[in-house]
């Protein structure tokens, strides 16, 4: 390591675990950050998404649901040893930062924002669509921008009011898969409903077996199965509003494992239990489709509320992480200085409010882009998701290749394997892009990432040449709070 800040003999006089205050608010309290976390790892990419990869992969898409699932707490809990060791907002942009050096931090902020900014306009636009689903006179952009105008509303107010937004939608999404699985376990159990007489758990090999099309198959379904995954680095992002971070956060990671193991493994289990997988079909939610042969009345349209749900949970948080994530790079010199600012109610409103204009645009391409688009939309988000994860890992790796040395505090909440599981999680996303890489249609995703990654290249020469100082390492804060 060349920085100063690593590379300097710590002599164990810094508190571990502190860090600045940096003027915002913490207002999310335990059963908010919890609920976040939840939600967080629930998203529209298990609702509607999980159709198409049952399609390809079959009852094997447990298997890589759960695969992906142990990558995904590898990745958390690097990021919680780095949470532990200095609670920012900033988060894996600040971390990126200090271990890798200002250009990744400066590349992995702006990378985050454009895919929470990309995430919002399909999200928008997917919610439109379900409400179109009740009220079909209702032209789409007119329910996206109501949409969009309400969420940017209650980010401006305050972070409380965020966080109870996102508590309750989160709450929707939970109590509807805990009621599918103990629906499903009913059906399977004692045989009511239409679906009694087929449901059985012999349906998971009973059909050309359990990879029915082959593991070459079920391992193309992880691109997909990852973009599932995404936001669920939130609550990293939490961690400089967080009542009692030392407390809260280590709470919402260590309960990881059992929320991907219910909502993901275990609802799927149970759905590919009651229906056989070859009734379902790519462009059919998995959910309404096991509600419709469960015979539940109405079960599509509270399906319907329960992903429309999942999509304005996905937009409130990319409005929520877009303005706090600006105002890091500003504070960087990375961005306009103007996003340093905060309001009256301690909330970043010019990022959020520059992010939401951004946003907006996907109200627009409600007239102009076809469906396909936003699939491809939604691919950007993953590649951009992706990088994420690996600046997370990377750092995460350098982080604890300091403290062996004696460089820096060790974390109170130490990543279980250190950093073997890192690199093994670095491994995996590397093959993972290999993958998309491979399928034609996912693969312009990675064309979107080289141009970005240019004009990113771009902008940090002409920030180089302006603002020197900006482009150069800085020594990180380990003061104490309070």
């Amino acid at each position: 390591m060349t920085s100063s800040q690593v590379d300097k003999q710590y002599d164990g006089s810094e508190a571990v675990g502190d860090a600045p205050e940096e003027g915002y608010e913490r207002g999310l309290g335990s059963r908010q950050v919890q609920m976040i976390a939840i939600g967080g790892a629930i998203g529209v990419g298990l609702f509607l998404g999980a159709g198409a990869n049952i399609a390809k992969a079959g009852p094997s898409l447990i298997v890589m649901y759960a695969l992906a699932g142990v990558i995904i707490f590898f990745i958390m809990r690097a990021l919680g040893e780095l949470l532990l060791y200095r609670p920012v907002s900033g988060s894996f942009a600040e971390y990126s930062r200090e271990f890798l050096g200002p250009f990744f931090g400066y590349f992995t902020g702006w990378t985050y924002w454009l895919m929470w900014v990309v995430t919002g306009m399909a999200e928008l636009t997917a919610a439109a669509i379900y409400v179109h689903y009740w009220f079909p006179g209702i032209h789409q952009w007119v329910t996206a921008l109501v949409f969009l105008v309400v969420l940017f509303v209650a980010n401006l107010i305050s972070v409380k009011l965020f966080g109870e937004i996102e508590f309750w939608f989160s709450m929707v999404k939970v109590t509807a898969l805990i009621g599918m699985i103990v629906i499903g376990i009913g059906v399977l159990t004692f045989g009511f409903s239409s679906a009694g007489d087929t449901a059985s758990v012999s349906n998971l090999w009973q059909f050309d077996g359990f990879f029915p099309n082959g593991i070459g198959s079920s391992l193309m379904t992880l691109q997909g199965v990852m973009f599932a995954y995404l936001a669920v680095e939130l609550v990293g992002v939490t961690a400089g509003e967080s009542e009692d971070p030392e407390k809260t956060l280590p709470k919402a990671i260590n309960t990881l494992p059992w929320r991907i193991a219910l909502f993901y493994v275990g609802a799927l289990t149970v759905i590919l239990c009651v229906v056989k997988w070859t009734e379902f079909a790519p462009k059919v939610s998995p959910f309404v489709e096991a509600f419709a042969k469960i015979g539940i009345p109405a079960g599509a349209g509270i399906v319907n509320f329960v992903v429309l749900t999942a999509a304005l949970s996905s937009c409130n948080s990319g409005m929520y992480s877009t303005g706090r994530m600006l105002r890091n790079l500003a504070d960087s010199g990375e961005a306009p200085r103007v996003f340093s600012r905060l309001s009256s109610t301690k909330t970043p409103a010019l990022g959020i409010t520059i992010s939401v204009l951004f946003m907006g645009i996907g109200v627009i391409l409600n007239y102009v882009v076809p469906e396909k688009a936003f699939g491809y939309v939604t691919s950007v988000a993953t590649a951009a998701g992706i990088w994420t994860w690996l600046m997370i890992l990377a750092s995460h790796i350098l982080y604890r290749r300091a403290v062996d040395a004696g460089r820096l505090p060790a974390s109170s909440f130490p990543a279980p394997g250190g950093a073997k599981c890192s690199w093994v999680a670095v491994v995996f996303l590397l093959f993972v892009t290999g993958l998309i890489a491979y399928d034609s249609e996912s693969r312009i995703c990675l064309y979107v990432m080289a141009v970005w990654a240019a004009a990113l290249a771009i902008g940090w020469a002409v920030l180089k040449a302006r603002n020197p100082q900006a482009t150069e390492r800085r020594e990180p804060e380990l003061e104490t709070i309070g």
